[in-house]
């Protein structure tokens, strides 16, 4: 079994043999992959995953094709029964074989390559252990759906600070949803109908307001500004052609294909990223079943949301996660602008400091952009289909490296290539490298079409996430609008309330919450379907009890100084004065959001008891801050071994991880100094072992010489005559017993030897040991995780708001009865 080191063992150099082993932190430069059909970069390409997925690295990978769902074939038995459902029923019946037979072949193959190549079930059982594999399918539920919904909310980072991102941001999507109805030529400085979503899309994304596809076609109806630059909004865009617009974009919410892309797994990348036992993900996105137009538009969704995320991400000089693009030809051309490119490009130059690494392959080096892709760390370069793709590579290789690129030699080692070799061009590595790629542990069945995508799904265990509610009606567009955004309509139904405000009780406090939520959100938020003929019947305010306290935990044994609001709004107060605080609480409200003066125009429910009461309501701010106090507490985590504790702020898989580098770093350091302590103890034998040898060697040449000498007496006594026989006879007993005492000595200088030699053996049994020791100490010190609750002290309970509130209702009319829902949400801001 090859050893990787925590590498990526992608196949053998050409030139020694050697394992390649590639640094996956070099793919925080980027890597780009180019071959022709057949080269072989498939393989390469799916084994760099596998082993990323070893590594702990999660994968978010674009599949235009279908081939990368060949990712979650993997088969540690290794049985026929294993590659039956997938082996190509037409190649086996081309091939002369059952399917059957085909299945038997494919398994056989598969297990004496991977032999071959030194891999064994355990590292296949390891690599389908170590991910959540699963495939997506936007606009269809072959595989899990994905909902676009969440790419038009706004983002999560500031605008202040991120204006130029996030209008970069606005223009793809814009681009991308105009493209997807059919929009041609789109301009972002001469389109009027760019200029008007952006416009819409920025103004609500400035404020920190989500759209949803039902009010983008509202807005784009009737837009919530009258004038964009100089002019007035009739004269840059009339109505009747905002209505076309409208209408076209309505078509796309009104068709039952486009449900599934509403419906399905949101594109939150961190849940894409890491399952919540902590393990990686590696999430495929099938897209073989799209038209160009789908595809453009929710690759530029995805890649947004990815760099949305990014942003939000502390820096990093590790990989952190791969972002897999099968092929990109026509997603980052050398001439043309599609809204893919500027993310694609704008990502290969920042991804670097967050830790993301991006991978593109394609099969057509002619239609890339190689002054963008000259950020690209690593290529790998397969064989070409023709002389003026080796050339059209060169150049945009010697582009981007100038002068260090040999020209001559890279042509001639590119001229060279087989199938399954690459050559390796790694800023990371002082010369390029030509490797044959080693057998892949997934089966290579080739593309797999949109039918087989269950079946797959259910293999790999990949479950379909909770499915978002896609409460999105078709709103009639027609020119008479009938709900109105704000206001009273026509109509014979009596308003009711007053206009003038009730009085308070004395000694209460007044608040008026700001009306937050369209009627189309107020729906939304209710969980209640929005009527296709209704009529906004305007505003009703209404009071409530609003009350918010901060709370500080504070314990400087943990290192905790954590602050949090409790907030609750009661709408039915209990004439009793009585409150379940815990079935009132609402995310915490922005002072700074309240209002102390009252709204244009607006109407009021009347004050009834016991909001009349201010002996009744006083009390309550009390009971509050007891129940506050008596239900808080927050949770740290602890490991007591490593005195290392985690507030409410981390969650207990970032604690963990934590914890694991920790004992990690800790382990490495220990393992140093038994290694050095052992390292001694190894030297002393090395020089005891080469003591004993050099003795071995001169007590062989004794005895040779010993030899000599009894051979050469006993050749005098045979023929030397009888003159000395006594003395011959003596002389011819003292060689042999010296030779005989050389030879004991050289047998005692072998038994020496082999003794040190099982010294070394066993120490080096008792390293291992150790280490082993010191692996099973460390892991069960990373596994300890102590949850520590910890109370506030009732001082440190501050109460903030406490008053009465009018709180805006929206009134809308519809078939004979009054639907009246919240105009407020806390969780809006």
């Amino acid at each position: 079994m090859i050893e990787t080191n925590g590498k990526c063992y992608l196949g053998r150099k050409k030139l020694t043999g050697e394992p390649l082993l590639y640094d996956s932190d070099d793919l925080t430069t980027h890597g780009v992959v180019v071959g022709m059909t057949g080269s072989g970069k498939t393989g390469l390409c799916i084994g760099l995953l596998e082993e990323a997925a070893l590594l702990n690295i999660p994968a978010i990978m674009i599949d235009p094709k279908g081939d990368i769902t060949n990712a979650l074939l993997h088969f540690p038995d290794m049985l026929p029964e294993d590659f039956m459902p997938w082996v190509n029923p037409d190649q086996a019946r081309r091939d002369g074989l059952s399917v059957t037979q085909a299945a038997e072949e494919a398994a056989k193959t598969w297990r004496e390559g991977l032999q071959r190549w030194e891999i064994g079930p355990e590292r296949i059982l390891a690599l389908k252990k170590a991910a959540h594999f699963a495939v997506y399918t936007p606009g269809s539920d072959a595989g899990i759906p994905v909902s676009i919904l969440a790419s038009l909310q706004a983002p999560q980072i500031a605008w202040e600070g991120n204006q130029e991102l996030l209008r970069e941001k606005i223009s793809g999507t814009v681009t991308a949803v105009l493209g997807l109805v059919g929009v041609k030529d789109i301009d972002p400085v001469r389109s009027r109908e760019h200029i008007l979503l952006a416009n819409i899309f920025e103004r609500a994304w400035s404020a920190g307001e989500d759209l949803d596809l039902g009010e983008l076609i509202l807005q784009t109806q009737t837009p919530p500004f009258d004038q964009l630059g100089v002019m007035d909004l009739e004269t840059f865009f009339p109505e009747k052609e905002r209505f076309s617009l409208a209408m076209l974009l309505n078509n796309i919410l009104a068709a039952p294909a486009f449900q599934t892309w509403i419906d399905g797994q949101a594109l939150d990348i961190e849940s894409l990223l890491w399952g919540e036992d902590d393990r990686p993900r590696h999430s495929v996105f099938y897209l073989a079943h799209l038209s160009e137009s789908e595809r453009m538009f929710f690759i530029t969704l995805l890649y947004s949301a990815i760099e949305s995320w990014m942003r939000t991400q502390p820096g990093a000089t590790s990989l952190r996660a791969l972002v897999y693009f099968d092929e990109i030809f026509g997603y980052a051309p050398p001439v043309s602008n599609p809204p893919t490119k500027a993310l694609l490009l704008r990502m290969l130059k920042q991804a670097r400091a967050f830790g993301v690494g991006q991978i593109l392959v394609t099969q057509n080096p002619v239609d890339l952009d190689y002054k963008g892709l000259s950020n690209a760390g690593t290529w790998f370069i397969g064989k070409l289909q023709t002389e003026n793709d080796k050339l059209r590579l060169l150049d945009g290789l010697q582009g981007a490296a100038g002068s260090r690129l040999d020209r001559q030699m890279y042509d001639q080692m590119i001229a060279d290539l087989g199938k399954r070799e690459f050559l390796l061009h790694n800023v990371h590595g002082e010369t390029p490298v030509l490797f044959q790629t080693r057998w892949v542990m997934n089966y290579l069945a080739g593309p797999l079409t949109r039918a087989q995508i269950p079946a797959l799904n259910q293999l790999a265990g990949a479950k379909s996430a909770p499915v978002m509610p896609a409460d999105l009606p078709v709103l009639p567009l027609d020119e008479a609008q009938p709900i109105a955004a704000l206001g009273v309509g026509e109509s014979e139904i009596e308003p009711v309330g007053t206009q003038t405000r009730p009085t308070l009780p004395a000694g209460i406090t007044e608040y008026f919450l700001p009306n937050n939520l369209t009627i189309s959100e107020a729906f939304k938020a209710a969980g209640k379907t929005q009527p296709a003929h209704g009529m906004g019947m305007g505003l009703l305010y209404r009071p409530v009890l609003l009350v918010q306290a901060e709370l500080r935990y504070y314990e400087r044994k943990y290192d905790l100084d954590h602050a949090e609001k409790r907030t609750a709004l009661v709408a039915d107060l209990d004439p009793r004065g009585m409150v379940r605080w815990e079935d009132h609480q609402v995310e915490a409200i922005d002072f700074d959001a309240l209002s102390r003066t009252e709204p244009v125009n607006a109407r009021y429910a009347l004050l009834e008891a016991p909001f009349t009461n201010a002996g009744a309501i006083k009390p309550l701010e009390a009971d509050f801050v007891e129940w506050v106090y008596r239900r808080s507490s927050a949770t740290v985590f602890g490991n007591e071994a490593l005195k290392l504790y985690a507030g409410p702020e981390m969650s207990k898989g970032q604690f963990r991880k934590m914890i694991s580098e920790a004992a990690r770093k800790s382990l490495d350091e220990e393992a140093d100094e038994l290694k050095d302590k052992f390292q001694k103890r190894f030297e002393a034998l090395k020089k005891k072992l080469a003591h004993e040898r050099r003795e071995l060697e001169e007590d062989r040449d004794e005895h040779a010489q010993r030899r000599m000498e009894e051979f050469s007496t006993l050749f005098e006594n045979l023929f030397g005559g009888h003159a000395y026989g006594r003395r011959r006879v003596t002389s011819s007993i003292t060689k042999r017993r010296l030779t005989q005492r050389a030879k004991a000595e050289i047998e005692e200088s072998e038994d020496m030897i082999e003794e040190i030699e099982g010294d070394v053996d066993l120490l080096s049994a008792e390293m291992e040991e150790a280490i082993d020791e010191l692996e099973e100490k460390w892991a069960r010190t990373a596994s300890q995780i102590e949850e520590i609750a910890v109370r506030p002290y009732k001082k440190d309970i501050l109460v903030e708001i406490f008053g009465i509130a009018w709180m805006p209702y929206h009134r809308v009319a519809a078939e004979g009865e009054m639907i009246e829902l919240p105009g407020f949400s806390s969780s809006q801001g």
